[in-house]
């Protein structure tokens, strides 16, 4: 199986990006984001997305990205097909108080695949808090894990 040549790490463009399905906590939705192998070759992702809030048609991010949670985890490796998974938390926005939250609609998340510079958008409408200087997280993010069921 041919090996990309950049050492095999998971590139944009060998990715394809979805939202499973998640569990409510208190106030917050944990759902994985999905990553499939979608290229021709055997490839190895590990750490922590980059995810973001992406709003209007300009794709303008929509408050603070999402803060690291956990410690990074080992490498997965991705053969044509295969998933990985990284849970996000979603924290319900309309639990902060409306002057400062400044709640806006989002379209979807830009996601940087660890060690990548190129970002991948995933659709999904939301609302978010535009002031970066809530009190609290409004997304949260641990590391990429083997398969789609992020935990």
């Amino acid at each position: 199986m041919a090996q990309s040549g950049d050492g095999g790490l998971c590139k944009s463009s060998d990715l394809k990006l979805s939202i499973g399905q998640g569990d409510a906590g208190a106030g917050t939705v944990y759902r994985p984001l999905v990553f499939t192998n979608v290229s021709d070759h055997t490839c190895t992702i590990q750490g922590f997305p980059g995810v973001s809030y992406v709003g209007g048609a300009d794709g303008h991010q929509v408050g603070q990205p999402a803060v690291r949670v956990g410690a990074k985890g080992p490498a997965v490796t991705l053969n044509k097909g295969q998933t990985a998974s990284a849970a996000i938390g979603f924290v319900n926005v309309q639990n902060f108080d409306t002057v400062t939250c400044q709640p806006q609609p989002v379209r979807g998340l830009r996601v940087y695949p660890p060690q990548e510079t190129a970002s991948l958008f995933v659709d999904m409408s939301t609302t978010g808090c535009g002031n970066d200087k809530i009190p609290g997280d409004q997304l949260t993010v641990k590391s990429i894990v083997k398969g789609s069921n992020a935990q």
